[in-house]
């Protein structure tokens, strides 16, 4: 019985994904592990080519793209595994032995449902992966790569497709906690993320990222905060916006934030129907634990 099932969402990033491929090899070829690929829509022949050259692979494809929260669902709905592995197309572990590292930490920690990792978002390797972090329980993960527990999985509702993209950390997080699973980090596992944080800015799609961004931050404060710390955040959030970016100059910031309220008011329904507020008491504790560790830099000796 395989133990372990290693997803991988990915849409018209082949190169990418040959190159993760290439460096998860022994995951793959790992008797316990159960590779499933979702090709969400792709016209670059990824399916094909999976099929042709990683035949242990299973593919699942969405004939039309419908977004990375469907994705995400449907790969997770298809695990008959313990736990789930999850790891973007653009993405790879610079960390041996994962799987024992996980295992062994779920066996041990009986009320943690899912395990986010260090990683370490530039186009190059870091210069040195060694860290001084600990262990913590945290707020919330992120989505380049993390293990869940498929029980924890399966207590909470799917990601929100109609969130289309960003957030669905935050969303599971909330659930996970109100159903008594704890999030933590593990920075023993390092992930390599190949992206350029700064080329964003300069990105067609930077405004369209922006407007995401801010709706699903948005959207969780809606779908879970007490009623009377809605008003303040927004405000908070609001005002740092506008303060960092447009009253710096950056217009295509004040077009993304009217566009991020717009969509909020627009799913007043949806938001109102979807909510599983934390009680006063559980927003309390929930606010003390440590934040969500995104983004790790090499430590300077």
């Amino acid at each position: 019985m395989k133990k372990f099932s290693l997803l991988i969402p990915t849409k018209n990033r082949l190169e990418e994904l040959k190159f993760t491929l290439s460096k998860i090899q022994d995951l793959l070829e790992d008797e316990q592990v159960h590779c499933i690929l979702c090709d969400d829509g792709s016209s670059d022949g990824t399916d094909e080519y999976i099929l042709k050259h990683h035949p242990t692979i299973e593919v699942i494809k969405n004939k039309q793209s419908k977004g990375i929260h469907f994705t995400r669902n449907r790969l997770l709905n298809s695990v008959k595994t313990p736990y789930a592995l999850s790891l973007d197309d653009d993405a790879h572990f610079l960390t041996n032995d994962v799987l024992y590292i996980i295992e062994s930490y779920f066996i041990n920690n009986e009320k943690v449902g899912l395990i986010s990792f260090r990683s370490f978002w530039n186009l190059k390797e870091p210069s040195s992966i060694n860290s001084s972090q600990r262990i913590e329980r945290t707020k919330s993960f992120g989505a380049v790569s993390f293990a869940i527990r498929m029980k924890s999985w399966k207590n909470i509702p799917d990601f929100p497709k109609w969130f289309v993209f960003y957030g669905e950390e935050d969303f599971a997080a909330y659930h996970l906690f109100k159903k008594g699973w704890e999030v933590h980090y593990l920075p023993q596992i390092l992930v390599h993320h190949r992206v350029d944080i700064k080329s964003r800015k300069i990105n067609k799609d930077y405004r369209l990222r922006l407007r995401r961004s801010l709706r699903s931050g948005w959207y969780i404060y809606f779908l879970f905060y007490p009623w009377k710390y809605i008003p303040k955040k927004i405000a908070y959030t609001l005002w740092m916006q506008l303060k960092l970016k447009v009253l710096k100059g950056d217009f295509k910031a004040f077009l993304a934030i009217f566009q991020a309220m717009g969509d909020v008011l627009i799913n007043i329904p949806r938001l109102l129907k979807n909510s599983n507020r934390l009680t006063n008491k559980e927003f309390l504790e929930y606010k003390e634990l440590p934040n969500t560790k995104l983004y790790w830099k090499p430590e300077e000796n």
